[in-house]
């Protein structure tokens, strides 16, 4: 396959010397090339920001990229520039040495005190409110483009820790806002877990369709959110 081409996509730098580059991806973006999908992503972008250097650090198809992030959620993301610098964050992340931390507003509020939460499998809880789910993650075996929690042998494992940092709606009950991390890093990893345990992300079209939702007007539930931000 031929590679990336770069692209003069603007890119929101949040700290960048001669090892690597640390960019702000927006919502919508695609971090590298794959069918479907094949100019336009951020791989594209860097190519034409760092010039032709990047191209051969990390392989053709992924220059630079070490760890990714889905095409619908926005965050910081870490480019090696080096090949050494490569390696080395790509050991780091091998050894969970570094965090990621995310935020998400899910319907519901999750209580660790819930029984139905406690019955559920792979869920667990921990001091100060953190809720760790140990569910292992694979293709969904109906639908190839979704994931699901697989127990029957075709998952791999996957650990999500999240905790309520506020509660919006009737009682603080009808929406929450997350903060979660990963010990691992699947693909749709946060959304299929919070699915799982009955509080899916607002917005999902994927893992929240058909799901009960709060007798709460979505209108509301923003309006309230932006007030508390």
């Amino acid at each position: 396959p031929a590679g990336a081409e770069p692209e003069a996509i603007p890119l929101v730098v949040l700290y960048e010397d001669d090892g690597l580059i640390v960019i702000d991806k927006p919502a919508g973006m695609v971090v590298h090339p794959a069918p479907g999908a094949e100019s336009g992503t951020l791989v594209n972008a860097l190519l034409h920001h760092c010039g032709p250097s990047l191209a051969g650090i990390g392989g053709a198809e992924r220059p630079g990229i070490v760890h990714r992030i889905d095409k619908d959620t926005s965050g910081v993301l870490v480019v090696a520039k080096t090949d050494r610098v490569h390696q080395g964050l790509a050991a780091q992340f091998a050894a969970h040495s570094v965090e990621r931390r995310y935020s998400a507003l899910v319907w519901g509020r999750p209580d660790p005190g819930e029984a139905r939460l406690a019955g559920l499998p792979g869920v667990g809880f921990e001091p100060g409110g953190v809720i760790r789910i140990d569910a292992p993650l694979g293709r969904h075996r109906a639908d190839r483009k979704k994931m699901a929690v697989r127990r029957d042998g075709g998952g791999r494992r996957a650990v999500t820790r999240l905790r309520v940092e506020e509660g919006f709606g009737p009682g603080g009950t009808g929406a929450a806002l997350l903060a979660c991390w990963l010990e691992t890093g699947r693909t749709h990893q946060i959304r299929v877990h919070a699915a799982h345990v009955g509080h899916p992300l607002i917005g999902d079209p994927v893992y929240g369709a058909g799901r009960r939702r709060p007798g709460w007007a979505l209108e509301g539930l923003l309006a309230a959110v932006l007030d508390a931000l």
